[in-house]
């Protein structure tokens, strides 16, 4: 029997562990000075002036962006089918709507030009909602030149994308918002947590007041002063978004190794890519050679003309031989209540039901050993080559 290798596994060290001991014996687990301290580290991290509104996942980040780029009823948000639902659920959550534009078949990131198609002359959209699939940088400069002619906001789903570059320019300064995840498996983790990124001072101050209530005065500044400062206003029906410091001691630690984390994945992506090279199959494109892909995912697209067996017999033999697979994503417009509210298709958007029923993410995290790794291309080979035609 063979030993299981899990998809992903968090690389936690004793830095972490230590850090969230000592925050267990200060008597302050709920937001506080970890959570300052690692939004702290964040503005410095990602540079560009920002502030950083650490939540309790990436989910509430984008809900609050979407809050605080006044979106509401009627209004409608661009995104990508290729995508967790958490992308565009958060826009239903304002009473607003989504609009789909298919992807790049290339990198499975939205395809500016289709986002210019479905914009064009749709005065209900509101705001732009790119997702950076799999650490590879989405071409900004091409969507950035859609929204600012239709005037609207730019909003970055960075769920994979940290450390991620495009042209050179970190992911976090780019556009009016972005939401960074810290959930287990990303590439950067607090358990559970998000962190939303901007340089603009009133979204900011939006953001961070709806995080706690609507509460004008943050729950650290009534509670750390040693003269009592008990009175706060509610000024807008807000949310229970807040990281508690449990999840920021974890992450001050995490954020420290980024770099070092994902040249580790980087790393295991080169091996990928030569190893598998020669099969039924197409290895992920960076599409920016000089920047930074934060390989989050490694993706690979099963060449099923070339195979004797389904994508989802091959996850199951790989899963035999004790490789964890998984599939990113199962696009939006596949999903009943997607597919039910706006009439899909799987034919809707093609390119991204293709990318869908070829997809095979392969495991690609840092406490993988170069066997591990070894042994994960053996498998796919041995599958592959005893079922291709």
């Amino acid at each position: 029997m063979h030993q299981f290798l899990p998809f992903a596994l968090p690389d936690i060290g004793e830095e972490e562990i230590a850090e969230v001991v000592d925050c267990l014996r200060s008597g302050w687990i709920t937001t506080g000075p970890k959570a300052r301290a690692f939004e702290s580290q964040f503005v410095e991290f990602v540079g560009g002036g920002v502030q950083a509104i650490s939540v309790n996942s990436a989910t509430a980040g984008l809900h609050l962006a979407l809050e605080a780029c006044g979106i509401g009823p009627g209004d409608v948000v661009v995104t990508t089918p290729y995508t967790f639902t958490a992308s565009a659920e958060v826009v239903r959550y304002l009473g607003a709507d989504i609009l789909l534009a298919d992807i790049d078949s290339r990198t499975f990131n939205i395809d500016p030009e289709e986002v210019a198609r479905v914009t064009r002359g749709n005065r209900q959209v509101k705001a732009l909602l790119p997702v950076h699939f799999a650490g590879q940088a989405c071409e900004m400069d091409a969507l950035g030149q859609v929204a600012e002619r239709a005037g609207i906001p730019v909003v970055e789903d960075a769920a994979h994308a940290l450390p991620t570059t495009y042209r050179g320019r970190l992911i976090g300064t780019l556009s009016n918002v972005t939401v960074f995840s810290f959930y287990a498996t990303k590439t950067v983790t607090t358990g559970e947590g998000g962190m939303l990124v901007t340089a603009d001072a009133a979204i900011a101050e939006r953001a961070r007041m709806m995080r706690l209530h609507g509460i004008n005065r943050d729950v650290f500044d009534r509670y750390r002063a040693h003269v009592p400062s008990w009175y706060y206003e509610v000024v807008a029906p807000g949310f229970k978004y807040n990281m508690p410091d449990i999840a920021a001691a974890i992450g001050v630690h995490q954020l420290r190794k980024a770099h070092q984390f994902r040249d580790r994945r980087a790393a295991i992506a080169a091996r990928y890519d030569a190893g598998l090279a020669d099969l039924p199959l197409r290895t992920p494109q960076s599409a920016y050679a000089d920047d930074v892909h934060s390989w989050h995912l490694y993706v690979i697209q099963l060449e099923l003309e070339r195979l004797t067996i389904s994508r989802n017999r091959v996850i199951e033999l790989l899963a035999e031989l004790g490789i964890g697979t998984s599939v990113h994503f199962i696009p939006l417009h596949l999903h009943p209540y997607w597919r039910d509210r706006y009439g899909y298709a799987p034919e809707s958007y093609p390119r991204a039901f293709d990318a869908y029923q070829r997809a095979i993410s392969l495991p690609i995290y840092t406490r993988m050993s170069d066997a591990d790794v070894e042994r994960v291309i053996a498998t796919v080979r041995q599958v592959l080559l005893r079922h291709s035609r």
